[in-house]
């Protein structure tokens, strides 16, 4: 099954358990906001909220994994994609010690992150059809992103790492590997290359910064 594939059946099934499952097909927050659930997942329990970030993000790291594996990964295809890993990496379950519980307005934040989420992956989609791999790397870092919001919502204590601090460990490495195959020196690609590694580095420090900031109001 090809990763297009794996990505829209993961949205069809969603949409039918959406339809089928009346009593999960939304959650109240009050009388003003209704959220509808496209994930089929009782809503009633918040916590199921780290079960719908984490399955998606596993499945577009994995249909981002197979688009890349047969050639020489780049430095921004290896950082976007341990990136993901590190978000990833011991997820908790539901009911662990150190998840805890939301209260509505740190909810409604989960919620609106889940469906940046969603709209990310919607794009994901079109530019695996499209074969845009520069947009798929881009593209998986933002639905990361999103991911981390989540988990850091629920999980507080977890330390995660930026994806600042992630390019800066993979840009080193593939640096050190690109000079073992080109002892001579780099080609103005990639000079060029390195360029837009340092600009996505101080763009993803940027929006840590200022994730930090909000999450301190």
């Amino acid at each position: 099954m090809s990763g297009r594939d794996l990505l829209n059946e993961a949205a069809n099934g969603a949409e039918e358990a959406a339809g089928t499952r009346d009593d999960v097909a939304t959650v109240t927050f009050d009388d003003a906001h209704v959220l509808a659930n496209p994930w089929g997942v009782d809503l009633s329990d918040r916590r199921n909220m780290l079960k719908v970030a984490s399955e998606r993000l596993s499945l577009v790291r994995y249909v981002f994994l197979v688009q890349i594996e047969d050639g020489i990964a780049s430095a921004a295809q290896r950082a976007s994609l341990e990136y993901a890993d590190a978000v990833l990496i011991g997820w908790p379950e539901t009911d662990a010690d150190d998840v805890v519980a939301v209260d509505d307005e740190r909810y409604r934040d989960v919620v609106e992150q889940t469906m940046l989420m969603e709209d990310y992956i919607d794009r994901f989609r079109a530019m695996e059809r499209d074969g845009d791999i520069d947009g798929m790397t881009d593209t998986l870092i933002r639905i990361t992103e999103r991911v981390a919001h989540v988990r850091r919502a629920f999980q507080p204590t977890f330390l995660l790492p930026t994806f600042a601090e992630i390019r800066r460990v993979v840009q080193d490495e593939w640096n050190e590997d690109m000079g073992k195959i080109d002892p001579d020196g780099e080609s103005s690609d990639d000079r060029a290359q390195e360029l837009t590694l340092q600009q996505e580095i101080d763009r993803g420090a940027a929006d840590s910064a200022a994730v930090d900031v909000q999450e301190r109001r």
